[in-house]
């Protein structure tokens, strides 16, 4: 039988248009560099959306063509979410905290014409521009110093717009955005997103057991708006008509919670290492800041401590943790209460609060045993967590022999060990690769070992996670010296800082005798964490 139904596209489109008829009046908030509040409405974002598309389409951009960004959450970086993708180009949102050799790889990589990118960020462009080759850098002067010469004002390239913008026919399936994986096991992935599965993902994203967002919040997302599409929150708090509050490139506490009070945020969104940072202050000044009575805050990025969960209920703040990846858009499951935890213990309630919570609706998932072979959701078997969906990627830009990542009948291989008790709650207990997740962010251990073994004292090095309080995890180094040499852990991590980020170079180091290896020559991480750990 056939449906009745109309056949109406899922696009970006629809939700720009609605942010204006029905919330044009509704803020959109930014902390500016000088710590100035700016202040636009949604209808203004959408007329200036709709320029930056107009003056894209005059500067020859094409459907299907790739404009990077290079921004702080700002009003800026919101219009052009909408801006790129309503002519039919695609976003492609570029993580300033990776090493430029790695930006560049990338920009190479994606194929991307246009920069957009804040003023108060071109020092860091200037490190691997040379290597890149835009045909036009488009600057937002958040700072209001002069556009570089050979550069083209993003202010003057809106008003270069001419005419109505008039939105192109496209597709739900064809492109809208893409991001890139930080490359730990390799050189980074690039997952390419479409209209359809980022309009599908901010519906169920919004939906009360999953994030539960509505007109009704002002939200912040403290995560990079770089870092998987901000997970969809800008997104969401559009098509919701949502206020939205930007914290430019201030990530400090105080200022999240001065802009917090000032704004009376009541949504926000963030890796553990911002909400420790966040706890400090209060604990610091519990009657200083006077936030919003119903404060939610998502946690994704890495696992939070129970004992956080605890410490920000004590302020009258929520902490909901969220799971996903950039391959998943990147929400994947949340860590609602059913009715039925809702009347266990208190500890029992913060047991099931602390985990990675349960698959959102339209995201299969199963835990899958080394036989391949998927296993019971009862708490105890132990297997890699894989899932499929809608807004699940299916492969990757570019790249052959990715075979691997996915299984023969279309499920994706996420990488994390975990075990779904029968209520569904999904509970992340291991890795099946040697990377570190430190402040949301990964950490290659291959890349460390790699720059370690450069040194000419250094004749082994291999690198593992350690539990850290405030950043979930940081590397260990374990080094073994060439033979009559001697080196101090200091000198180590010198060395490392002129080699790679400051925040990927570990604290600690240990030196041994010699580093274990498996029956093939490779070096044992498994053993080696035995050895450290249970010496310790």
């Amino acid at each position: 039988m056939q449906s009745t139904m109309m056949d109406r596209p899922l696009l970006l489109d629809d939700i720009l248009e609605r942010a204006s008829t029905q919330f044009g009046d509704v803020e959109i908030v930014t902390h500016m560099p000088d710590k100035s509040l700016h202040r636009e409405t949604y209808a203004d974002m959408v007329r200036r959306a709709k320029q930056l598309g107009q003056a894209l389409i005059q500067a020859g951009i094409k459907p299907g063509d790739r404009v990077a960004t290079f921004s702080w959450n700002t009003y800026a970086h919101l219009e052009a979410y909408f801006g790129i993708p309503i002519t039919g180009a695609v976003l492609h949102t570029l993580n300033l905290r990776l090493p430029p050799d790695d930006v560049s790889w990338i920009v190479d990589h994606a194929e991307d014409r246009f920069l957009i990118i804040d003023d108060v960020l071109l020092p860091l462009y200037e490190k691997f521009a040379d290597q890149v080759n835009f045909e036009k850098v488009i600057v937002v002067p958040l700072s209001g110093k002069p556009v570089p010469d050979g550069m083209t004002s993003y202010e003057d390239f809106l008003d270069s717009a001419e005419g109505e913008f008039v939105y192109p026919e496209k597709s739900e399936y064809d492109a809208c955005g893409m991001c890139y994986t930080s490359g730990t096991t390799g050189k980074p992935k690039g997952v390419v997103y479409s209209h359809r599965s980022s309009v599908l993902h901010a519906m169920i994203a919004g939906v009360p057991d999953t994030l539960n967002l509505s007109y009704n919040d002002t939200i912040l997302a403290v995560v990079p708006m770089f870092h998987v599409n901000a997970w969809g929150l800008p997104y969401v708090a559009t098509m919701t008509g949502a206020k939205q509050v930007f914290p430019g490139p201030h990530m400090d506490p105080e200022s999240l919670l001065n802009v917090y009070e000032a704004e009376q945020v009541n949504v926000t969104a963030g890796v553990p290492t911002i909400w420790m940072g966040i706890l400090n202050a209060l604990d610091a000044e519990p009657k200083r800041w006077k936030l919003h009575p119903e404060m939610r805050m998502t946690v994704g990025g890495s696992a939070a401590p129970e004992a956080m969960i605890r410490r920000f209920d004590a302020y009258g703040c929520t902490v909901i943790q969220a799971w996903g990846m950039t391959e998943t858009s990147p929400l994947a499951s949340a860590a609602r209460l059913k009715p039925s935890i809702q009347k266990l213990s208190e500890d029992e309630q913060y047991a099931r609060r602390a985990t990675a919570g349960m698959p959102v609706p339209f995201v299969d998932t199963r835990i899958v045993g080394d036989e391949g072979t998927p296993l019971p959701w009862n708490g105890e078997d132990m297997g890699e967590i894989q899932v499929r969906g809608p807004w699940i990627t299916g492969s990757y830009y570019r790249l052959e022999n990715s075979d691997e990542k996915f299984t023969a009948d279309g499920w994706l291989r996420t990488g994390d060990i975990a075990t779904i008790d029968q209520d569904g709650y999904i509970n992340i207990t291991d890795r099946t690769k040697d990377v570190i997740k430190s402040g949301g962010e990964w950490i290659s251990s291959v890349k460390l070992e790699n720059e370690l073994m450069a040194h000419e004292d250094v004749a082994e090095a291999a690198v593992v996670a350690k539990t850290d309080e405030k950043w979930g995890e940081r590397p260990l180094a374990a080094v073994v010296l060439r033979e009559g040499r001697t080196l101090e852990p200091e000198a180590l991590a010198e060395f490392l800082r002129g080699r790679m980020e400051k925040w990927m170079v570990p604290d600690d180091y240990v030196f041994v005798d010699a580093i274990p290896r498996t029956s093939t020559g490779k070096f044992s991480k498994l053993d080696l964490r035995k050895k450290l750990f249970d010496e310790a």
